[in-house]
């Protein structure tokens, strides 16, 4: 059974009180999974927080319960969201629980269709432009400053705060600090919610030091790693192709203030990583989760993550949030006559 959401969890260290309406599809509490073959495949001692069993599928759930329960509070008739696929779907679900309108933005031929189908299927207005990502997060902002609508992308406060809680749910399960946190970066968001839920463990005393943040960036879309903004930002990995991270200085910070870094990987890369994932540990992540191991690969390359070292990677989204990947990553059916011996051929290993 799950729990009955984060905000219940780590309420006394949440921004909710008594009168906020608590807007919860029991998101949380995800596994934190050893992962032995794929740790020896990179030569680390790897554990994967596979955040795509939250309710939508993705790590996104975190920050939108706490967000539109403050939306909810706050007496929003309306959110707004730019998104690449995961934003759009978790926002649509917990707008759909509130009873709150929901209009996503997406950019035109840039989201995976398990992740668009979410989003319409709740009913959200879903609004495509001719235009990228950070072109829709421009138009967004635009909207919610002059009309009364909530913007719900990782911009708004408390998505951050809601998105920390994983933070916390690694330091419960493990019963110490990883030496290295590893995961996806598109906005930054993430990354520097992770950095913030370890820093007010730290601060309050919970543990005694700090894990080191790797970010690992598509190849094509990695504006942290380069350093520059990417104009037009192009990968597999849908869910991170931004190219103007507008969380660019605070995790900057996370990697630079915990002596870590970022790393980036080919598309080829991420897919290899992809399928890695779930053929050595049955784990089934969309592509752009696989990031994370694939920066650890290319980390683990250049001497920035030690041989031994432990290390936990966030796999943010589930694998059917991109279907169409994984087909093609992965063998056609055997078909055969609906016989015995057809069969028995392929069971036994003559016929595949």
């Amino acid at each position: 059974m799950r729990s009955a959401g984060l905000i219940e969890r780590y309420r006394a260290w949440l921004p909710v009180d008594d009168e906020t309406p608590v807007v919860t599809l029991g998101e949380g509490s995800t596994p934190l999974l050893r992962a032995p073959r794929l740790g020896a495949r990179l030569g680390v001692d790897l554990w994967l927080k596979y955040e795509g069993m939250n309710p939508t599928g993705s790590f996104k759930d975190r920050g939108m319960t706490v967000a539109l329960s403050k939306a909810a509070q706050d007496g929003a008739k309306a959110v707004i969201c730019a998104s690449t696929g995961n934003t759009s779907a978790s926002a649509a679900a917990y707008s759909a629980r509130a009873g709150i309108r929901c209009v996503v933005v997406i950019p035109g031929g840039k989201v995976a269709l398990g992740k668009l189908a979410q989003a319409q299927i709740a009913g959200a207005v879903v609004v495509q432009i001719d235009g990228s990502f950070d072109d829709a997060l421009r138009l967004v902002r635009i909207m919610s400053e002059e009309h009364p609508i909530t913007l719900v992308n990782n911009l708004n406060p408390y998505r951050l705060e809601g998105q920390k809680t994983a933070a916390w749910e690694v330091l419960d399960d493990l019963g110490h600090v990883p030496e290295w946190m590893c995961l996806p970066v598109g906005n930054g968001g993430n990354i520097t919610a992770y950095w913030r839920g370890f820093r007010e463990a730290h601060e309050r005393g919970d543990y005694d030091r700090l894990p080191r943040m790797l970010g690992s960036q598509a190849e094509g879309s990695a504006a942290m790693v380069r350093g520059v903004d990417f104009e037009r930002p192009e990968t597999i990995a849908t869910a991170i192709r931004i190219g103007a991270p507008v969380r660019r200085e605070e995790a900057g910070a996370a990697a630079r203030d915990s002596g870590g870094g970022f790393a980036a990987a080919t598309d080829r890369e991420i897919l290899d990583w992809f399928g890695h994932a779930v053929r050595d540990e049955g784990v089934f992540c969309e592509p752009s989760s696989a990031a994370s191991l694939a920066g650890l690969a290319n980390a683990r390359r250049d001497g920035l993550v030690p041989e031994g070292a432990e290390v936990v990677c966030v796999l943010t989204g589930h694998g059917l949030k991109d279907p169409d990947n994984a087909i093609a990553e992965s063998a056609p059916p055997v078909t055969i006559p609906a016989e015995r011996t057809a069969l028995e051929a392929v069971v036994l290993g003559d016929g595949a």
